[in-house]
């Protein structure tokens, strides 16, 4: 081929001013951005073209303004980051409180009768075992044990006031039902036991020898009544707490005792020895059906009527 016909090239030269942005320009570029950034954190993404913020962080980069771009968006995320914590931080007591009071508030209505919105209470219950144990422990159990104790302390009071042994047995048996409910329905399991303790402590351990000594309905008058029903709702919620079971077996073998002594004394004065045989055998009898129907037919009452029983027949 003729050099004729040979194509020319001619070799373009890189441009060799250096094009260099000027400080000032990537300053109000920047500027620009912080702007949109805020606006979008101001939940006004509507007022940003997303278009322009681009265009200005690429001529940023492009132009060596990087770092200027990249240590401008960490510290307006940090700072924005610092005024939402301190936001809430400055709200959560008052959230907290309104939540533990609001949650105690429907308990409450319950306990007298209202209904209440039971799934309400049991997710934010699970919320709280969701965060920790401590801070359902510290928001929630803490202060609804502390409510707790003040009614069922005020209840009894009322129930001592206006009802008969028996009758409070009942409403406190009640009370342990409806509070193992409670704690299945929409608290945490761990709560059962505590809140267990709290009724048995306010209800019974304060007023073991109240109930049992109460004047023409306490133990005795179950005892003499046959209430089979009425002692053993006695011995089984005496149970739960310290000394109860002691007390109530003090209280009925010194009764079985006296009552056997009163025999004795009648049976010196009696002129039909077989009468007195048969009337103490009686009172055996009466004694054993109340320990095996009313306390669960426990050994040591046994025991105990066997000796005193024992003691009088040798006499």
């Amino acid at each position: 081929m003729s050099n004729h016909h040979m194509k020319k090239h001619f070799p373009i030269e890189a441009f060799k001013h250096k094009v260099i942005m000027d400080p000032n320009i990537a300053h109000e570029n920047w500027k620009i951005i912080e702007h949109a950034i805020h606006q979008i954190y101001n939940h006004n993404a509507n007022a940003v073209a997303c278009e322009v913020i681009y265009r200005h962080a690429y001529n940023m980069v492009l132009q060596n303004f990087g770092e200027k771009l990249y240590s401008g968006l960490v510290a307006t995320m940090t700072s924005h980051l610092k005024e939402m914590a301190t936001s809430i931080e400055g709200t959560q007591e008052q959230i907290k409180t309104r939540l533990s009071n609001t949650l105690l508030d429907l308990i409450c209505r319950e306990r007298v009768g209202e209904d209440v919105n039971g799934e309400l209470i049991r997710n934010i219950t699970k919320m709280l075992m969701d965060l920790g144990s401590s801070v359902y422990e510290q928001e929630f159990e803490t202060p609804f044990l502390q409510v707790s104790a003040e009614f069922y302390r005020a209840e009894s009071q009322k129930l001592l006031e206006s009802c008969d042994c028996g009758d409070y047995l009942k409403t406190v048996e009640r009370c342990l039902d409806e509070e193992m409910d409670r704690v299945c329905e929409y608290l945490d399991p761990s709560t059962e036991k505590k809140i267990t303790d709290v009724v048995e402590k306010e209800m019974i351990a304060n007023y073991t020898l109240r109930l049992i000594h109460m004047e023409n309905s306490g133990l005795l008058n179950m005892l003499r009544d046959d209430k089979y029903e009425d002692l053993c709702r006695m011995y089984n919620l005496f149970c739960r707490v310290s000394d109860g079971f002691y007390k109530i077996f003090e209280v009925m073998i010194l009764h079985v005792r006296k009552s056997f002594k009163e025999l004795i004394t009648q049976l010196e004065r009696s002129d039909d020895p077989s009468e007195f045989v048969q009337r103490l055998l009686d009172e055996q009898d009466k004694y054993e059906k109340i320990i095996n129907l009313a306390f669960n037919n426990d050994k040591l009452f046994q025991y105990a009527l066997y000796c005193s029983f024992e003691v009088f027949t040798d006499f």
